[in-house]
Protein backbone atom coordinates (compact mmCIF):
# COMPACT_ATOMS: atom_id res chain seq x y z
CA UNK A 1 0.00 0.00 0.00
CA UNK A 2 2.60 2.49 0.83
CA UNK A 3 6.63 2.05 1.16
CA UNK A 4 9.03 3.83 3.56
CA UNK A 5 11.07 6.28 3.08
CA UNK A 6 14.97 6.32 4.17
CA UNK A 7 13.64 8.59 6.63
CA UNK A 8 11.31 6.27 8.25
CA UNK A 9 7.99 8.19 6.94
CA UNK A 10 5.31 6.18 4.84
CA UNK A 11 5.44 7.72 1.39
CA UNK A 12 2.32 6.32 -0.77
CA UNK A 13 3.04 4.71 -3.98
CA UNK A 14 1.51 6.91 -6.30
CA UNK A 15 4.40 9.14 -5.21
CA UNK A 16 7.19 6.67 -6.17
CA UNK A 17 5.96 6.49 -9.77
CA UNK A 18 7.73 7.89 -12.35
CA UNK A 19 5.26 10.97 -13.18
CA UNK A 20 6.87 11.55 -16.54
CA UNK A 21 5.08 8.67 -17.55
CA UNK A 22 1.79 9.19 -17.05
CA UNK A 23 1.04 11.75 -20.11
CA UNK A 24 2.06 8.83 -21.83
CA UNK A 25 -0.31 6.63 -20.81
CA UNK A 26 -2.89 8.93 -20.87
CA UNK A 27 -2.14 10.06 -24.13
CA UNK A 28 -1.85 6.47 -25.47
CA UNK A 29 -5.47 5.61 -23.86
CA UNK A 30 -6.55 8.60 -25.20
CA UNK A 31 -5.89 7.73 -28.72
CA UNK A 32 -7.37 3.97 -28.03
CA UNK A 33 -10.62 5.91 -27.13
CA UNK A 34 -10.90 8.46 -30.23
CA UNK A 35 -10.48 5.37 -32.37
CA UNK A 36 -13.28 3.40 -30.76
CA UNK A 37 -15.49 6.96 -30.87
CA UNK A 38 -14.93 7.39 -34.20
CA UNK A 39 -16.10 3.97 -34.72
CA UNK A 40 -18.89 3.77 -32.86
CA UNK A 41 -20.70 7.62 -33.63
CA UNK A 42 -23.45 7.86 -36.47
CA UNK A 43 -21.72 8.97 -39.80
CA UNK A 44 -24.01 12.16 -40.53
CA UNK A 45 -26.86 11.26 -43.02
CA UNK A 46 -30.15 12.06 -43.75
CA UNK A 47 -32.84 14.41 -42.13
CA UNK A 48 -31.08 13.63 -38.93
CA UNK A 49 -27.58 14.58 -39.79
CA UNK A 50 -27.43 17.99 -38.10
CA UNK A 51 -27.51 16.42 -34.42
CA UNK A 52 -25.19 13.97 -35.49
CA UNK A 53 -22.79 16.26 -36.62
CA UNK A 54 -23.15 18.44 -33.41
CA UNK A 55 -22.69 14.70 -31.52
CA UNK A 56 -19.23 14.19 -33.31
CA UNK A 57 -17.81 18.00 -33.15
CA UNK A 58 -19.14 17.50 -28.87
CA UNK A 59 -17.15 13.98 -28.38
CA UNK A 60 -14.25 14.48 -30.80
CA UNK A 61 -13.40 18.08 -30.27
CA UNK A 62 -10.23 16.85 -27.29
CA UNK A 63 -9.85 16.46 -23.61
CA UNK A 64 -7.99 14.43 -21.72
CA UNK A 65 -10.32 11.61 -21.49
CA UNK A 66 -9.84 10.99 -17.86
CA UNK A 67 -12.54 8.81 -17.20
CA UNK A 68 -12.07 6.54 -20.55
CA UNK A 69 -8.51 6.33 -18.68
CA UNK A 70 -10.04 4.85 -15.71
CA UNK A 71 -11.70 2.20 -17.17
CA UNK A 72 -8.96 0.93 -19.22
CA UNK A 73 -6.75 1.01 -16.43
CA UNK A 74 -9.53 -0.39 -13.88
CA UNK A 75 -10.38 -3.09 -16.19
CA UNK A 76 -6.46 -3.98 -17.17
CA UNK A 77 -5.68 -4.54 -13.65
CA UNK A 78 -8.65 -7.70 -13.83
CA UNK A 79 -7.56 -8.95 -17.22
CA UNK A 80 -10.91 -7.66 -19.00
CA UNK A 81 -10.24 -7.41 -22.69
CA UNK A 82 -9.34 -3.99 -23.79
CA UNK A 83 -11.78 -4.00 -26.63
CA UNK A 84 -14.56 -4.58 -24.17
CA UNK A 85 -12.74 -1.92 -22.22
CA UNK A 86 -12.41 0.72 -24.74
CA UNK A 87 -16.50 0.16 -25.68
CA UNK A 88 -17.34 0.92 -21.89
CA UNK A 89 -14.74 3.95 -22.31
CA UNK A 90 -16.40 5.23 -24.93
CA UNK A 91 -19.60 4.74 -23.30
CA UNK A 92 -18.48 7.00 -20.38
CA UNK A 93 -17.15 9.61 -22.70
CA UNK A 94 -20.18 9.71 -24.67
CA UNK A 95 -22.65 10.68 -21.73
CA UNK A 96 -19.56 12.30 -19.74
CA UNK A 97 -20.16 15.10 -22.82
CA UNK A 98 -23.39 15.03 -22.62
CA UNK A 99 -23.31 16.58 -19.29
CA UNK A 100 -20.86 19.18 -20.58
CA UNK A 101 -22.84 20.03 -23.98
CA UNK A 102 -25.95 20.62 -21.58
CA UNK A 103 -23.95 22.41 -18.69
CA UNK A 104 -22.62 24.87 -21.03
CA UNK A 105 -26.25 25.62 -22.45
CA UNK A 106 -27.43 29.71 -21.89
CA UNK A 107 -29.94 28.32 -18.64
CA UNK A 108 -27.09 26.95 -17.20
CA UNK A 109 -23.36 28.15 -16.96
CA UNK A 110 -23.95 29.73 -20.50
CA UNK A 111 -20.26 29.21 -21.29
CA UNK A 112 -18.83 30.02 -24.92
CA UNK A 113 -15.50 27.86 -24.89
CA UNK A 114 -14.99 24.10 -24.10
CA UNK A 115 -11.88 22.75 -24.83
CA UNK A 116 -9.91 25.81 -26.21
CA UNK A 117 -13.30 26.13 -29.17
CA UNK A 118 -16.75 27.17 -29.29
CA UNK A 119 -19.51 25.29 -27.04
CA UNK A 120 -21.60 23.06 -29.01
CA UNK A 121 -24.77 25.73 -28.80
CA UNK A 122 -22.66 28.55 -30.11
CA UNK A 123 -20.99 26.45 -33.09
CA UNK A 124 -24.74 25.11 -34.16
CA UNK A 125 -27.38 26.64 -32.11
CA UNK A 126 -28.94 26.18 -28.39
CA UNK A 127 -31.96 23.71 -29.73
CA UNK A 128 -28.81 21.15 -31.52
CA UNK A 129 -26.89 21.53 -28.77
CA UNK A 130 -29.81 20.25 -26.43
CA UNK A 131 -30.87 17.42 -28.71
CA UNK A 132 -26.96 16.73 -29.46
CA UNK A 133 -26.70 16.16 -25.56
CA UNK A 134 -29.88 13.99 -25.34
CA UNK A 135 -28.60 11.86 -28.09
CA UNK A 136 -25.08 11.03 -26.67
CA UNK A 137 -26.67 10.52 -23.40
CA UNK A 138 -29.17 7.78 -24.80
CA UNK A 139 -26.27 6.87 -26.92
CA UNK A 140 -24.03 5.99 -24.07
CA UNK A 141 -26.62 3.36 -22.62
CA UNK A 142 -27.08 1.94 -26.13
CA UNK A 143 -23.79 1.36 -26.48
CA UNK A 144 -23.46 -0.52 -23.18
CA UNK A 145 -26.53 -2.79 -24.10
CA UNK A 146 -24.91 -4.04 -26.96
CA UNK A 147 -23.44 -7.76 -26.51
CA UNK A 148 -20.32 -6.69 -27.86
CA UNK A 149 -19.84 -4.87 -24.68
CA UNK A 150 -19.89 -8.01 -22.99
CA UNK A 151 -21.46 -11.29 -23.72
CA UNK A 152 -22.88 -11.87 -20.01
CA UNK A 153 -26.35 -9.72 -20.37
CA UNK A 154 -26.12 -9.78 -16.52
CA UNK A 155 -22.69 -8.14 -16.55
CA UNK A 156 -24.64 -5.54 -19.21
CA UNK A 157 -27.19 -5.05 -16.75
CA UNK A 158 -24.60 -3.85 -14.13
CA UNK A 159 -23.01 -1.70 -16.21
CA UNK A 160 -25.83 -0.06 -17.44
CA UNK A 161 -28.03 0.10 -13.73
CA UNK A 162 -24.11 1.42 -12.18
CA UNK A 163 -23.99 3.94 -15.15
CA UNK A 164 -27.83 5.13 -14.69
CA UNK A 165 -27.38 5.64 -10.49
CA UNK A 166 -24.43 7.48 -11.40
CA UNK A 167 -25.63 9.81 -13.81
CA UNK A 168 -29.01 10.75 -12.65
CA UNK A 169 -31.03 12.28 -10.02
CA UNK A 170 -28.82 10.53 -6.89
CA UNK A 171 -25.77 11.52 -8.82
CA UNK A 172 -24.66 13.69 -11.51
CA UNK A 173 -28.06 15.39 -12.04
CA UNK A 174 -28.50 15.57 -8.30
CA UNK A 175 -25.27 17.69 -8.25
CA UNK A 176 -25.96 19.65 -11.04
CA UNK A 177 -28.82 20.90 -9.46
CA UNK A 178 -27.35 21.01 -5.94
CA UNK A 179 -24.82 23.44 -7.92
CA UNK A 180 -27.51 25.62 -9.95
CA UNK A 181 -29.25 26.26 -6.13
CA UNK A 182 -25.90 26.46 -3.97
CA UNK A 183 -25.61 29.98 -2.07
CA UNK A 184 -22.74 31.75 -0.23
CA UNK A 185 -24.09 29.92 2.98
CA UNK A 186 -22.23 26.44 1.91
CA UNK A 187 -19.58 24.64 3.80
CA UNK A 188 -17.08 22.62 3.58
CA UNK A 189 -19.25 19.35 3.72
CA UNK A 190 -21.82 21.13 1.70
CA UNK A 191 -19.36 21.48 -1.20
CA UNK A 192 -17.73 17.68 -0.97
CA UNK A 193 -21.52 16.76 -1.45
CA UNK A 194 -22.17 18.79 -4.50
CA UNK A 195 -18.59 17.58 -6.05
CA UNK A 196 -19.15 14.15 -5.24
CA UNK A 197 -22.30 14.06 -6.94
CA UNK A 198 -21.99 16.16 -9.33
CA UNK A 199 -17.78 15.07 -11.34
CA UNK A 200 -17.17 12.08 -8.91
CA UNK A 201 -19.90 9.51 -9.62
CA UNK A 202 -18.37 9.11 -13.15
CA UNK A 203 -15.16 8.85 -11.76
CA UNK A 204 -16.91 6.36 -9.29
CA UNK A 205 -18.26 4.12 -12.34
CA UNK A 206 -15.35 4.83 -14.39
CA UNK A 207 -13.00 2.83 -11.99
CA UNK A 208 -15.47 0.33 -10.76
CA UNK A 209 -16.02 -0.60 -14.51
CA UNK A 210 -12.85 -2.85 -14.46
CA UNK A 211 -14.35 -5.34 -11.78
CA UNK A 212 -18.04 -5.22 -12.87
CA UNK A 213 -16.53 -6.22 -16.32
CA UNK A 214 -14.49 -9.06 -14.79
CA UNK A 215 -17.37 -10.03 -12.48
CA UNK A 216 -14.75 -9.45 -9.93
CA UNK A 217 -15.54 -9.41 -5.85
CA UNK A 218 -18.00 -6.36 -4.22
CA UNK A 219 -14.66 -5.57 -2.17
CA UNK A 220 -12.79 -4.89 -5.35
CA UNK A 221 -15.32 -2.75 -6.71
CA UNK A 222 -15.59 -1.32 -2.90
CA UNK A 223 -11.45 -1.19 -3.00
CA UNK A 224 -11.52 0.59 -6.90
CA UNK A 225 -14.61 3.15 -5.68
CA UNK A 226 -12.96 4.09 -2.27
CA UNK A 227 -10.22 5.38 -4.56
CA UNK A 228 -12.37 7.04 -7.19
CA UNK A 229 -13.97 8.81 -4.20
CA UNK A 230 -10.57 10.25 -2.96
CA UNK A 231 -9.23 11.28 -6.34
CA UNK A 232 -12.44 12.66 -7.58
CA UNK A 233 -11.98 15.32 -4.71
CA UNK A 234 -8.46 16.11 -5.51
CA UNK A 235 -9.11 16.73 -9.76
CA UNK A 236 -12.72 18.94 -8.46
CA UNK A 237 -10.20 20.79 -5.79
CA UNK A 238 -7.14 21.19 -8.71
CA UNK A 239 -10.26 21.95 -11.22
CA UNK A 240 -10.93 25.14 -8.85
CA UNK A 241 -7.53 25.86 -8.12
CA UNK A 242 -7.26 26.59 -12.22
CA UNK A 243 -10.88 28.61 -12.50
CA UNK A 244 -8.23 30.91 -9.74
CA UNK A 245 -4.92 30.64 -10.87
CA UNK A 246 -4.84 29.82 -14.75
CA UNK A 247 -5.94 31.86 -17.69
CA UNK A 248 -8.81 30.18 -20.68
CA UNK A 249 -5.51 29.95 -22.69
CA UNK A 250 -4.45 26.99 -20.92
CA UNK A 251 -7.29 25.68 -19.89
CA UNK A 252 -9.49 25.63 -23.09
CA UNK A 253 -12.59 27.15 -21.30
CA UNK A 254 -13.51 30.19 -19.02
CA UNK A 255 -12.04 30.94 -15.81
CA UNK A 256 -12.62 33.17 -12.83
CA UNK A 257 -16.56 32.27 -13.28
CA UNK A 258 -17.15 31.03 -9.62
CA UNK A 259 -15.74 33.83 -7.90
CA UNK A 260 -18.12 36.17 -10.38
CA UNK A 261 -21.13 33.97 -9.53
CA UNK A 262 -20.66 33.78 -6.31
CA UNK A 263 -20.32 29.98 -6.23
CA UNK A 264 -18.73 28.30 -2.49
CA UNK A 265 -15.54 26.20 -3.67
CA UNK A 266 -13.40 24.65 -1.57
CA UNK A 267 -10.70 27.32 -2.92
CA UNK A 268 -12.66 29.90 -1.41
CA UNK A 269 -13.44 28.07 1.95
CA UNK A 270 -10.06 26.58 2.81
CA UNK A 271 -7.64 29.39 0.44
CA UNK A 272 -5.16 28.58 -2.19
CA UNK A 273 -2.84 27.05 0.41
CA UNK A 274 -5.54 25.09 2.40
CA UNK A 275 -7.11 23.28 -0.78
CA UNK A 276 -4.05 22.46 -2.10
CA UNK A 277 -3.14 20.12 1.14
CA UNK A 278 -6.70 18.57 1.30
CA UNK A 279 -5.86 18.14 -2.63
CA UNK A 280 -2.49 16.16 -1.45
CA UNK A 281 -3.97 14.76 1.56
CA UNK A 282 -7.18 13.19 -0.62
CA UNK A 283 -4.38 12.12 -2.78
CA UNK A 284 -2.55 10.27 -0.08
CA UNK A 285 -5.79 8.45 0.88
CA UNK A 286 -7.11 6.96 -2.42
CA UNK A 287 -3.58 5.53 -3.64
CA UNK A 288 -3.75 3.96 0.37
CA UNK A 289 -7.58 2.54 -0.56
CA UNK A 290 -5.85 0.79 -4.09
CA UNK A 291 -4.25 -1.82 -1.33
CA UNK A 292 -2.06 -4.27 -3.88
CA UNK A 293 -3.48 -2.19 -6.58
CA UNK A 294 -1.20 0.54 -5.80
CA UNK A 295 1.72 -1.43 -6.91
CA UNK A 296 0.42 -3.56 -10.43
CA UNK A 297 -1.08 -0.01 -11.23
CA UNK A 298 1.90 2.72 -11.67
CA UNK A 299 -1.26 4.83 -14.08
CA UNK A 300 -3.69 4.56 -11.50
CA UNK A 301 -1.52 5.23 -8.36
CA UNK A 302 0.19 8.54 -9.71
CA UNK A 303 -2.74 9.80 -11.25
CA UNK A 304 -4.16 11.64 -7.97
CA UNK A 305 -0.43 12.91 -7.85
CA UNK A 306 -0.03 14.00 -11.58
CA UNK A 307 -3.57 16.13 -10.94
CA UNK A 308 -2.05 17.83 -8.20
CA UNK A 309 0.75 19.37 -10.63
CA UNK A 310 -1.39 19.61 -13.81
CA UNK A 311 -1.38 23.22 -14.98
CA UNK A 312 -4.21 22.66 -17.69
Amino acid sequence: MSNTSPGGTARPAGRDADPSQLPAAIAAAARLVDSALESLLPVPEGRQARVQEAMRYAVMGGGKRLRPFLVLHSARLFGVPDERALRVAAAIECLHTYSLVHDDLPCMDDDDLRRGRPTTHIAFDEMTAVLAGDALLTFAFEILADSRTHPDAAVRCALIARLAEASGHSGMIGGQIIDMLADASFGVDDVIELQRKKTGQLFEFSCEAGPILASASAGERDRLKSYAEEMGVVFQITDDLLDVTSTAEKTGKAVGKDADMGKQTLVTLLGVDGARAEAERRANSAVEALGPHAVRSPELSSLPFFLLDRDA
